[in-house]
């Protein structure tokens, strides 16, 4: 790619991430295009669907979130390593208003842009899940898909304005409840 046509695409998302965090992923091309300063045909030319540019925006995101479990998985505790990506998952998806309804479609639909994307991303987040359970600081009756939908659920409270000020109290409690081993130092009583 020519090193104007990159700027011209690193310029792009840099905008429609601003637009996502702030109206969320329903914000129109037109405004993402029309607050960069181009025509919706050059936003189009470089990302022809929605979901090819939430793609690209989010697949940095998401690629950074898999080097940091295999980090985690080598340097930290199997109770830390988890609860640590957990905790910096779902502060990442509530930055982007409603990414969680795209990313819980996405798993499914092997069609869609993202699902490689949201497949790599669960299957870290179940790799460090099973060095949990393999510890016995981890329940045994969930799998990485429940992880994924624990993520998505967490950060759909911290979209809603009413209840966003309980969801780092209700993460803890989310946490304890998959913490629950003989070893972890989260198990409740």
């Amino acid at each position: 790619m020519r090193a104007d046509a990159r700027k011209n695409r690193d310029h792009l998302l840099a905008v429609a991430g601003a637009a996502i965090s702030e109206q969320g992923v329903d914000v129109s091309l037109r405004d993402i295009a029309r607050r960069a300063d181009v025509g919706l045909a050059t936003l189009l030319r470089h990302f022809p669907t929605r979901e090819a540019l939430l793609d690209a925006l989010l697949r940095t995101s998401f690629d950074e979130l898999t080097a940091q479990a295999g980090e985690l998985e080598a340097s930290s505790s199997p109770e830390d390593a988890l609860t640590t990506w957990l905790r910096d998952c779902v502060a990442w998806t509530t930055e982007y208003r409603g990414v969680t309804v795209l990313m819980a479609a996405a798993i499914e639909d092997t069609e869609s842009a993202l699902h490689a994307s949201c497949v790599i991303l669960r299957a870290a987040g179940a790799r460090l899940l099973a060095r949990a359970q393999a510890a016995g600081v981890a329940r045994n009756d969930i799998d990485g898909a429940d992880v994924f939908a624990l993520i998505a659920m967490l950060a759909w409270l911290g979209d809603q304005t009413s209840l966003a000020p309980r969801a780092g109290h209700l993460f803890e409690v989310v946490a304890s409840a998959v913490l629950t081993g003989a070893g972890s130092s989260r198990a409740t009583a």
